[in-house]
């Protein structure tokens, strides 16, 4: 059992990248300490990194594709009035479309934040054709900071609770933020 829950947390250590030092684990008999191998992420070829992200207001699902195949999945919660495609700057919805991850906030006041390319050439056009402003910092984030845990973790669950943002778990967010690099396209389907 020692030597099971051992090799899952050298497991877990290298697939999530975690900084606890191996080094801690020196009370295994004779002083061996086991070594976690380093997660190569510097190509795109890397089966933990995904190539898209494909979201499904719907479903209240975000999938990580690598070769259009899911690899991870995570429930979100969208805009409070999540039907329909984002046109305006408080409309309260989530967009729908084509954009990219194109930068990333570490201190954002959510623990952190990804953010979604919106407005896109079209977005702008048509809000301008309406005399809107289309809004923006459309991002995917985690929970907000200075919550209780336990509240905010029942609104990610079962409610839509964003301004037109996508919102994940803290512990969902941390592995996007590893998984997903910038430039990764990104659909987002009704």
């Amino acid at each position: 059992m020692f030597w099971h829950l051992l090799r899952l947390t050298a497991v877990l250590t290298a697939l999530l990248g975690l900084s606890t030092s191996v080094a801690a684990m020196s009370f295994l008999p004779g002083g061996a300490v086991p070594q976690a191998q380093p997660v190569a992420r510097s190509t795109r070829a890397n089966p933990l990194l995904a190539d898209a992200v494909l979201v499904k207001k719907g479903q209240r699902r975000l999938y990580l594709l690598h070769h259009g195949k899911p690899f991870r999945t995570y429930r979100v919660s969208l805009g409070i009035d999540p039907v329909g495609h984002k046109e305006r700057r408080g409309d309260n919805r989530t967009p729908e479309g084509h954009y990219l991850i194109d930068w990333r906030n570490p201190n954002s006041r959510f623990h952190r934040s990804l953010h979604i390319s919106y407005p896109n050439e079209q977005d702008r056009l048509y809000a301008a054709r309406q005399g809107w402003d289309p809004g923006g910092m459309i991002m995917i984030h985690g929970q907000p900071h200075g919550r209780g845990p336990g509240a905010v973790r029942d609104l990610i669950a079962y409610k839509d609770w964003t301004e037109g943002c996508i919102a994940v778990s803290n512990l969902a967010i941390d592995e996007i933020w590893r998984f997903v690099p910038n430039g990764t396209p990104i659909e987002i389907r009704p």
